[in-house]
């Protein structure tokens, strides 16, 4: 199994899968794009930003130098393209990316690795700055650089997913550290690091109950929410999307989705987790959805000596328990996931159908996520699996 260099899969133990500090300012050649981005939600909510977007000039990325100015590029245009898409609501939206966008947007992605779509890496993991540039990462102390519209809602969703991956720091670090302690046969390592993967789960859920507090579901469901979603598997979008400039074909994405979080993929590589066919096929198509080095790291993982198969093996009882706290936090994790759901999609669909007088349709369909996907069955399938995970005590008849 190869050695790996963090930095080469742009992880960190103090970061996670987070972009450290990111940069809030392009070069100033760049400003046409930054003047768009600074006023986007107020430039989607007035209808404007096509005009305002029709006047771009076509500008080339020789003066974005290095992988923060790449990072903050895509973000702004990431978020001008979604605006520019899903102005006017969930309707239709152009069939065509016009060049001075799509150009531009092509050049950066295929340098950073990443497909011509906002993703989880551009809305949350390199789309925060702190107010106090000495102050913790904390809500009270962060703010997105880039926002589309939904006013303080639109920053708690955004925020809370952060603190998610923050929450998540010390379960990267002991991932890192397990598959060295599994290589290296040091099971009095291993101990503590579980425990320490373990309450870093927990703290994952303690996060995520954030929402909450900070987002309003029917916010998210009617605002939030449009902005995210792709051109695969849209109703709205059946013929994909034109990239002019890019392809003569149009092509076909789908949209931000919490399976683009890398650390669930790592989890699950780690912990063993064996999903069903369908629910695996959908992940692992998001993997194409994450920066490639976040994906060098998960396959590092993947490749890494089985830890289920090690602690069975060690008999140690209490490696064994701690091993299956992991896997019921993240059970737990996962089941917290489709509560949220149900309240941020299904029950604030339902309340939006009704608005409509649409009761008698499509209240038995599902809802998708985002992503595409039939959110409630592949959720339920995915936590089904983590649960399955479970290591059985042995006992003496078991040899």
């Amino acid at each position: 199994m190869e050695k790996i260099k963090l930095e080469d899969c742009y992880v960190s133990e103090d970061y996670g899968f987070i972009l450290p500090d990111p940069l809030v300012k392009l070069p100033d050649f760049y400003n046409p794009w930054m003047d768009i981005a600074e006023n986007l939600p107020e430039l989607i909510e007035t209808k404007s930003l096509r005009d305002v977007v029709s006047k771009l000039p076509e500008l080339g990325i020789q003066h974005l130098k290095g992988h923060r100015q790449l990072r903050l590029a895509r973000v702004v245009l990431s978020h001008i393209i979604m605006g520019y898409m899903w102005q006017n609501g969930e309707t239709a939206g152009p069939k065509v990316l016009p060049r001075y966008l799509a150009v531009p947007y092509n050049q950066v992605s295929q340098i950073l690795g990443l497909p011509l779509i906002i993703v989880h890496a551009d809305l949350v993991l390199a789309n925060w700055k702190r107010k106090d540039p000495t102050g913790p990462l904390t809500i009270e102390n962060l703010s997105t650089i880039v926002s589309f519209p939904g006013g303080d809602s639109l920053q708690g969703f955004v925020l809370v997913t952060l603190l998610v991956e923050v929450a998540a720091i010390p379960a990267v670090k002991a991932i890192i550290q397990t598959v060295k302690a599994i290589q290296e046969d040091d099971r009095q390592t291993l101990l503590p690091t579980l425990q320490d993967m373990e309450q870093s789960i927990n703290k994952m859920s303690a996060a995520l109950q954030l929402m909450h507090d900070y987002v309003d579901s029917d916010v998210y469901y009617n605002t939030i929410r449009t902005f995210l979603a792709g051109w695969k598997n849209n109703p709205n979008m059946p013929e994909g999307l034109l990239y002019e400039g890019v392809s003569d074909e149009p092509l076909f994405f789908s949209g931000g989705s919490a399976a683009q979080s890398s650390v669930y993929h790592a989890f699950d590589e780690l912990l063993g987790v064996q999903h069903r066919p369908e629910s695996a096929d959908f992940l692992l198509k998001m993997r194409s959805y994450m920066p490639p080095a976040h994906n060098k790291f998960i396959n590092w993982v993947k490749e890494a000596p089985s830890l289920s198969e090690y602690v069975v093996k060690s008999e140690d009882p209490a490696l064994l328990t701690t091993f299956n706290q992991c896997i019921s936090a993240l059970t737990e994790l996962r089941s917290l996931h489709i509560r949220i759901v149900s309240k941020y999609v299904n029950a604030a669909g339902a309340r939006a159908r009704m608005k409509k007088n649409q009761e008698n349709l499509g209240q038995e369909q599902q809802e998708r996520g985002t992503g595409g996907s039939q959110v409630m069955t592949f959720l339920k399938s995915v936590r089904d699996t983590s649960k399955e995970g479970m290591l059985r005590h042995s006992t003496p008849g078991d040899h």
